[in-house]
C-alpha cells in the first residue's frame, strides 16, 4: 500500500497510508462522532471541501450500499480512519468502502492516531489540511495546505444546489405543496415530507420568490448546506420575501443561519463545530432532551432567554445544545416561521426529532 501523510495548517504532520484515491487533497479538517452512517455523512452536501475526520477507530464494516446515498455523490474533500475494515460484512452491502471513495477520486489515510488529530482539532480549532500520496515532503505539503481557501467566507451552495427545479411527489394522498430551496439538500428532507403527504418542488439556490410562488406552496423549506451563512445575501432576502408573505417557513441547519440573518441575528464559526449522531439538544417547547444528529461549523449569535423585537414580530430561541449552550433553533411568534440547526432527516442518527416535520405540517394546517 502507498505512504501517504496529512499535515494540518499549524504544521502538525500524521503518516499513514493511502485509502481511497491516490494523490492530493485540501479542505478544512473536522472530526465527526458517528460510529455508524458513515455512507450517509461522505454524500451529505453539507461537508463540500471539508475533510473529516471518523473518531471511530473502525470505519467500512458495513461496507456501502446503493439505498443509503444521501445525494449523487460522495461531497467530502477527503477522509482520515484509522483502521478501514478488510472486508465488509452486512446483508445490505454492494461494495467496498475503500472501492468507493477511489472510484469517485476521493483522496484519504488510514492508519493514523484519530484520537490524537481530533484532540489536536478540539483544542486548536477546525483548521485547513491537506492529504497526499504523491508528494510526502511535509514542508512541500504545508506551503500548499497555508494557501488553500479557508471556510470563513466561502459561498459554496452555487457549487452543491440542482442546476434546475425536480419534483418529489407526495406518498398516498397529496396533502401540501412546499417549496424547497435546495442550498445542499439531502434526499431524506424530501422523503420525510412525501411521508406525509407532501409534494416537494426542488429549486436551486439562486431561485427568486417568484420562481417559488409559481408551483403555489403551502410552505418553503430551506435546506442544510455547506459555506458561511455570512456569504448568503440572496437568500436571505429569499427568506424575507418568504416571511413578509406570511408563509409557513422551516429551515434546517445552513437553512437555519440564513432565516436567523434574515430576522436579523448575525452568525460565527464555532471553534471544532458540532458533527456527529449523539449531540444533546433541549426543546424549550417540550422541555424534553434529544439526542440529535448535527453538521455545522457556523452557528446563530442569538439570546436565549428573552423574546427578540425582529422586523417580522417577536422570535425567541427554540431549542439549545446543551453541551455548549448554542442556538440550535428559532421560533417566531408572530411569523409563522420555525427553524432547527440540527438534522431531524438523519437517515442514520436517531429519530427524536423526526417530530418535527409533523410540527411543519401542522404548522401549514392552522395557517391554512
Amino acid at each position: 500500500m502507498s505512504k501517504a501523510i496529512l499535515v494540518l495548517e499549524d504544521g502538525r504532520t500524521f503518516t499513514g497510508l493511502a485509502y481511497g484515491a491516490l494523490g492530493e487533497t485540501f479542505g478544512e479538517a473536522v472530526f465527526t462522532t458517528g460510529m455508524t452512517g458513515y455512507q450517509e455523512t461522505l454524500t451529505d452536501p453539507s461537508y463540500h471541501r471539508q475533510v473529516v475526520v471518523q473518531t471511530a477507530p473502525q470505519i467500512g464494516n458495513t461496507g456501502v450500499n446503493e439505498e443509503d446515498d444521501e445525494s449523487s455523490k460522495i461531497w467530502v474533500a477527503g477522509y482520515v480512519v484509522r483502521d478501514p475494515a478488510r472486508r465488509p460484512s452486512n446483508w445490505r452491502s454492494t461494495g467496498d468502502l475503500g472501492e468507493r471513495l477511489a472510484a469517485e477520486g476521493v483522496v484519504g489515510i488510514s492508519g493514523i492516531d484519530t484520537r490524537a488529530l481530533t484532540r489536536h482539532l478540539r483544542s486548536r480549532g477546525a483548521m485547513r489540511v491537506g492529504i497526499s500520496s504523491v508528494d510526502l515532503d511535509p514542508q512541500s505539503l504545508l506551503a500548499r495546505v497555508q494557501s488553500s481557501p479557508q471556510m470563513v467566507g466561502a459561498d459554496l451552495s452555487a457549487e452543491v444546489t440542482t442546476s434546475s427545479r425536480y419534483t418529489v411527489e407526495a406518498v398516498g394522498e397529496h396533502r401540501y405543496t412546499v417549496a424547497a430551496l435546495d442550498l445542499g439538500i439531502k434526499r431524506n428532507v424530501s422523503q420525510r415530507l412525501a411521508a406525509r403527504g407532501v409534494t416537494t418542488h426542488i429549486f436551486p439556490a439562486t431561485s427568486t420568490i417568484d420562481e417559488l410562488l409559481a408551483v403555489s406552496p403551502d410552505a418553503v423549506f430551506f435546506s442544510p448546506g455547506p459555506g458561511d451563512p455570512a456569504t448568503a445575501d440572496g437568500p436571505v432576502a429569499l427568506a424575507q420575501e418568504v416571511m413578509r408573505r406570511q408563509k409557513p417557513l422551516f429551515g434546517i441547519c445552513f437553512g437555519s443561519q440564513i432565516l436567523g440573518r434574515a430576522l436579523g441575528f448575525g452568525t460565527y464559526k464555532l471553534g471544532y463545530g458540532h458533527r456527529g449522531i449523539n449531540q444533546p439538544v433541549l426543546d424549550k417547547t417540550t422541555g424534553k432532551v434529544e439526542v440529535t444528529s448535527h453538521n455545522h461549523g457556523f452557528a446563530v449569535d442569538a439570546p436565549l432567554n428573552t423574546v427578540i423585537g425582529t422586523e417580522f414580530g417577536g422570535v425567541e430561541v427554540s431549542h439549545v445544545c446543551l453541551n455548549d449552550n448554542v442556538v440550535e433553533g428559532l421560533r417566531g411568534i408572530e411569523v409563522p416561521a420555525f427553524t432547527v440547526q440540527y438534522h431531524p432527516e438523519a437517515a442514520a442518527g436517531p429519530h427524536d426529532a423526526d417530530y418535527l416535520f409533523d410540527r411543519f405540517v401542522e404548522l401549514v394546517e392552522k395557517k391554512g
